[in-house]
């Protein structure tokens, strides 16, 4: 199957930064839309960012100008460099990816196990 594995969590200062990965590994024919979301305690999941296939990106306003949403096609790899950071930024943060598993298939979303961003002094 599909698997997502996110890495680069940790504790920052506010005003610090820190870059997140995202590899996918397993059966892949290709990947559509790519994403980061994230989960503080008590509050919904949301969305952070988003990439198309083509390089076409989103965000939230909450961190436009702040965070920048990448990826590798070849490699199958996202990234969300995360710069100024602030407090509110601490959450759970998720890397989705619309994964075709075979030519003949759908595209089926998936999603990873979520690593830790602590933005605290």
């Amino acid at each position: 199957q599909v698997q997502l594995v996110e890495s680069g969590g940790g504790l920052v200062q506010p005003g610090g930064s820190l870059r997140l990965s995202c590899a996918a590994s397993g059966s892949i024919n290709s990947i559509n839309t790519m994403g980061w979301y994230r989960q503080a305690p008590g509050r919904e999941r949301e969305l952070v960012a988003t990439i198309t296939s083509d390089g076409s990106t989103n965000y939230a306003d909450s961190v436009q100008g702040r965070f920048t949403i990448s990826r590798d096609n070849a490699k199958n790899t996202l990234w969300l460099q995360m710069n100024s950071l602030k407090p509110e930024d601490t959450a759970v943060y998720y890397c989705n990816a619309n994964v075709r598993a075979a030519a003949w298939s759908r595209y089926l979303e998936h999603w990873g196990q979520g690593t830790l961003v602590t933005v605290s002094s």
